[in-house]
């Protein structure tokens, strides 16, 4: 699988002083929120909770210009009420579309829209399947996706809303992006996901089977002391991720409904 694998086990993404740093913050039981950074100035992706993001804002003296949404779920917007009695000048960024669920929005965006975040230019695409709505921002010149629920490290998002088609179709376009692009997934499942992958892929997709359970080993490994999975990268989850490497809608389907009611 190569380096790839262990890179940026940190959980954090840093440059020379004026380029964008990204940070993950721990909430909840495996939430992650996003922290993006530059200059003094900063935004966060899917605030759940507001204490432990306002507490990185004030340690790091920081001021809060954004928080970005993915969708509308509570473990994802929870804390941005709280964020605006603090900062109550922040841009809120959400889909046009989930308006009612996430009516606190001050710039709704939609498929394909670009705007400019932290000096970052961010194009947002449309990814459902989780939920009807669901987006991911994608930040082409620093290579960060921020992609929610839909793509995770080893796996993908439950089907609430969305079709398998929608799913298949909204994975294959994350894939499309450089194979070096992290992937900031919104949950640490890595570990689960990758379990359930090394059992079912000599059967489902044996040419992925080697690439995983070594996948899958480091990242035991990586639990064990404490370290984030998260982020990935693109090629990894190209190598690795039996959803990502579904060849079509029905064999997806097939794989969500195995993974939802495998228990290990």
């Amino acid at each position: 699988m190569g380096p790839d694998a262990r890179e940026n086990t940190t959980g954090s993404a840093a440059g020379p002083p004026g380029t964008l740093a990204v940070s993950l913050i721990p909430v909840l039981q495996d939430n992650y929120v996003f922290l993006l950074e530059r200059d003094g100035e900063a935004a966060v992706v899917d605030p759940a909770v507001a204490a432990p993001v306002d507490a990185a804002l004030r340690q790091r003296h920081l001021q809060l210009r954004a928080i970005l949404h993915t969708h509308h779920h509570s473990d994802h917007i929870g804390g941005t009420p709280e964020l605006l009695r603090r900062w109550p000048g922040c841009a809120v960024v959400a889909a046009a579309a989930d308006r009612q669920r996430i009516p606190f929005q001050t710039r709704s965006v939609a498929d394909g829209e670009r705007f400019t975040l932290l000096g970052e230019p961010v194009e947002v695409i449309a990814v459902p399947g989780h939920t009807r709505a669901h987006i991911a921002y994608w930040l082409p010149r620093s290579g960060h996706l921020f992609c929610g629920d839909t793509l995770f490290a080893g796996g993908c998002g439950r089907l609430f809303e969305g079709s398998a088609a929608e799913m298949h179709h909204s994975l294959q376009r994350l894939a499309a992006l450089p194979a070096d692009t992290r992937v900031w997934c919104a949950h640490e499942y890595t570990a689960a996901n990758l379990g359930w992958a090394r059992a079912v892929a000599p059967e489902e997709d044996p040419a992925a089977a080697a690439a995983i359970a070594e996948r899958l080993q480091q990242v035991l490994e990586q639990r064990q002391r404490g370290i984030a999975t998260v982020p990935s990268r693109i090629g990894v989850e190209l190598a690795t991720n039996l959803f990502l490497r579904a060849p079509d809608a029905p064999a997806l389907a097939r794989r969500r409904r195995h993974k939802d009611h495998w228990r290990g």
